[in-house]
């Protein structure tokens, strides 16, 4: 069974203090930014950043539903990391200033892939990059609005966040 990872950034209209703060607010925001992949989500420890314990369900597949429990660290400044107690899945958000007023949010998802040819699967449609190890997606324009500068993260489209594993 293989390592998996993918990859999407986003460059945000806003600082990134504000982006890292709302990504870390596990209690408000982050659950109003969730696509419909996502189901039962529940703070069950803290609700902000570091020491929280969140819970959710996962659509991964149309016949996958991945039960989700996840600690959150913040190991250095501007860097989120979720790790699911139930699975190998690790999410790593890092929030870095981008220009002017702007900031650039990376999420990269890593996963024990399936064996066999389920594996096999994974790995195939998992989109490579040059390298052949990374989805990366391209940074999109900058949001249309000011008023919500995280809508662009959750953007349904093929790159969005959480969309892989």
């Amino acid at each position: 069974m293989a390592q998996v990872e993918a990859t999407t950034e986003r460059i945000v209209a806003a600082d990134a203090e504000t982006v890292f703060d709302a990504l870390a607010d596990y209690s408000g925001t982050r659950a109003k930014l969730l696509p419909e992949q996502f189901s039962e989500y529940e703070v069950r420890e803290g609700g902000d950043g570091e020491g929280t314990l969140v819970h959710w369900k996962l659509q991964a597949t149309s016949k996958r539903v991945r039960d989700c429990l996840l600690e959150v660290s913040e190991p250095t400044d501007g860097e989120l990391v979720e790790k699911d107690r139930n699975s190998s899945m690790v999410t790593t958000w890092r929030v870095t200033p981008a220009g002017e007023g702007g900031s650039r949010v990376v999420v990269t998802t890593t996963w024990t892939g399936a064996g066999g040819i389920g594996g096999f699967f994974e790995k195939t449609f998992a989109r490579r990059d040059s390298a052949g190890s990374t989805t990366r997606c391209s940074p999109s324009s900058p949001p249309r609005s000011r008023s919500s500068p995280l809508k662009e993260l959750t953007s349904r489209g093929r790159c969005a966040p959480h969309r892989f594993g």
